[in-house]
């Protein structure tokens, strides 16, 4: 082989690599097309039915992605947040639409955007039911949404706080089980207690317990680029204060000063978790 093709080789080879690559990543989301997102559609004011269809936070968000990324519409799939993961690495969809707390469990399995909103859990109880602490868990019933970060926390403290998990595959279905006595409360976001209990006299946000989660998109493994790209678009709505301004508007209230709904982290992804990408980017924000 002449040497001049033997130098060749390793720029073609990569080239071929690199467009190998993008086209993938084109048919995954392809630019024509609507983007396509996942979630539970019981969890409001995040995304729930309303009479002219989903509504509520994310689906403003995830509208707002589509706009800036120049995608023509958004296709929401409903999926029980116990099937979530297996929908997004089956390529149902693009990309979680739910409110999706950020662990390193989850982290070691697909990649996350970085954080864009603080959050804990919430208890709900029946109006009237106090809470002083989780002292008052011992004895009882917790209803969770079944594989949620609730259920988790719930896994891990039920014999040290001495209560019962009982899940559910839905978070209304846990809700019910509180106003049916079944349990004595139930678990879910602080952002989302606070909102259903705001839409259910019967109920009421009894403790909440801040423990520093953030919620995060993920994506699938091999989806880098496409992550850092939508985190970019997450960037930009921070800066420009659009993040704020949809949370007053679904939770009647500006986002905590300091949180991650205001602050742009260096690089790409969770900053310390797998996944994360230490490359210093100024935010594409045209659009």
């Amino acid at each position: 082989m002449p040497p001049v093709l033997r130098r060749l080789l390793p720029a073609v080879g990569l080239a071929i690599c690199m467009a190998g690559a993008a086209s993938a990543q084109d048919a995954d989301h392809p630019a024509d097309r609507p983007m396509v997102v996942g979630s539970d559609f019981g969890v409001a004011p995040w995304m729930v039915r309303g009479p002219n269809g989903p509504e509520g936070f994310g689906v403003d968000l995830m509208h707002e992605i589509a706009r800036r990324l120049g995608r023509p519409g958004v296709e929401i799939v409903d999926v029980n947040f116990s099937g979530l993961f297996a929908a997004l690495f089956a390529k149902r969809f693009e990309f979680t639409a739910n409110p999706l707390n950020i662990t390193e469990e989850r982290a070691q399995r697909m990649l996350y955007t970085e954080p864009f909103f603080a959050t804990g859990n919430g208890f709900i109880t029946r109006r009237g039911v106090t809470m002083d602490g989780l002292q008052a868990l011992r004895g009882q019933a917790v209803a969770v949404n079944r594989g949620t970060i609730s259920d988790t926390w719930a896994t891990a403290n039920a014999e040290r706080h001495g209560f019962e998990v009982q899940r559910y595959d839905t978070f209304p279905d846990s809700v019910q089980a509180v106003l049916t006595r079944r349990a004595f409360a139930a678990i879910n976001e602080i952002p989302t207690a606070i909102y259903a209990a705001s839409q259910n006299r019967n109920i009421t946000v009894a403790f909440r317990d801040y423990t520093g989660r953030n919620f995060g998109i993920a994506f699938r493994p091999d989806d880098r680029a496409y992550r850092n790209r939508v985190e970019e678009v997450l960037e930009c709505m921070k800066q420009d204060g659009f993040l704020a301004r949809l949370h007053e508007r679904w939770y009647g209230s500006p986002p905590q000063p300091g949180t991650s709904m205001t602050e742009v982290y260096p690089g790409y992804g969770p900053p310390g978790l797998p996944g994360f990408e230490d490359t210093p980017h100024t935010p594409r924000c045209g659009g």
